[in-house]
């Protein structure tokens, strides 16, 4: 049994693993990824590829790294068969200064933890703690479901704090609203959830079911639904769901090898877009000729057919050889990152007005530190 979750794949658990990998996930801002390994964890960047930064420990296995975007301080939890840490604890690192400065305790094993530059969020199956950093006092706590998959997002934007997660019943989402004591209940799904993202600002959400066929946009204020997306005809479990920085595109990644790029903009998405301007050299769908989604040519006859003559599918795709990915948007405009279990760290370039097969611009096996494929 292996956990995925939004941008970070989790392997503690995984049967024959072939390599030392324990745990990859992506910082804040997409911008590096970190390793948790059967004896330490590495630090990557995305653009240009390079590792940065790596931690062996001479005994103990790191399961969760879950990194602060650039800074000196991580949230680790040890993993595999001779965990570093108790894998019910969460040990706030200092890397300046090569120690633990803080550590939180649990009586069951810690599925996921968030970083923001105020909160840390831990979960358990069915808790959610959140501490103040500053001092790692009780914030709040929240009740879930069953979560083994550890699902939980933070919105890592300073000026607006949201949390999402599960709720208490199957295939509903809880999202906080904590700076205007808000709480939104959304029925996102007749299935278990089996992934869900928030984007940058924090005003729209992602859901996936473990059905995985469909993916719902959410405005995380109202709960309403703004946006339908389709995967695809068959079931898939979803591995991870990515906005772009400006919540224009969206990244999914499944057990079916293909990471498969979505417009949020489009004849179904004029209100599905957060206000924010692109950023220099980024494309705006909305005013640059971008193409949307494709539909079914019967479509038009949208409530009369089943469902699936009126969704919109993917407007680009890469395919991976390799089975279990992240994914995400890279710093360059119009560009995907995909990290696999196995090791490959891929970039790929997407046709913003034309949409199709991406085009493979770099490869790097990232666990062998000599490559320079």
């Amino acid at each position: 049994y292996i956990d995925w979750h939004t941008h970070q794949m989790n392997l503690t658990s995984g049967q024959g693993q072939a390599n030392e990998l324990l745990y990859v996930g992506f910082n804040q801002d997409n911008g590096c990824f970190a390793c948790g390994t059967i004896n330490g964890f590495r630090i990557y960047n995305c653009e240009p590829f390079k590792e940065t930064f790596r931690r062996d420990f001479s005994h103990g296995g790191i399961g969760l790294v879950e990194m602060l975007f650039r800074c000196n301080i991580l949230a680790l939890v040890g993993g595999g068969n001779n965990p570093k840490f108790p894998p019910n604890k969460v040990m706030i690192w200092d890397d300046h200064q090569n120690r633990c400065i803080g550590e939180l305790s649990f009586r069951s094993e810690v599925k996921a933890v968030r970083l923001r530059r105020d909160r840390v969020v831990v979960v358990l199956e069915y808790k959610i703690y959140v501490y103040n950093f500053a001092d790692l006092k009780l914030h709040d706590h929240i009740e879930t479901i069953s979560n083994p998959k550890g699902l939980c997002a933070l919105c890592p934007n300073s000026s607006n704090s949201v949390l999402a997660c599960p709720g208490l019943q199957k295939g509903h989402v809880r999202v906080e609203l904590f700076d205007v004591k808000k709480t939104t209940l959304i029925s996102a799904h007749e299935g278990a959830l089996s992934c869900l993202s928030l984007n940058l600002d924090g005003t729209r959400l992602a859901t996936a079911s473990e059905k995985g066929t469909l993916i719902r946009i959410w405005d995380t204020a109202s709960g309403e639904l703004l946006q339908e997306l389709r995967r695809g005809a068959d079931r898939a479990e979803i591995y991870s769901i990515s906005f772009n920085f400006n919540a224009c595109w969206l990244a999914v990644s499944s057990d079916k090898g293909t990471i498969h790029v979505f417009s949020l903009v489009g004849p179904d998405a004029d209100q599905n877009r957060p206000p924010t301007a692109p950023a220099s050299g980024e494309v705006n769908p909305e005013v640059d000729g971008a193409a949307s989604n494709p539909k079914s040519s019967l479509s038009f006859m949208k409530g009369l057919l089943p469902k699936y003559f009126s969704s919109e599918w993917s407007f680009a795709q890469f395919r991976v050889p390799e089975g279990k990915t992240i994914t995400a948007f890279g710093p360059e405009p119009n560009t995907i990152i995909v990290i696999s279990a196995g090791g490959s760290f891929y970039k790929c370039f997407f046709d913003h007005r034309k949409g199709g097969e991406c085009i493979q611009k770099d490869y790097h096996n990232f666990l062998d530190s000599g490559s320079e494929s």
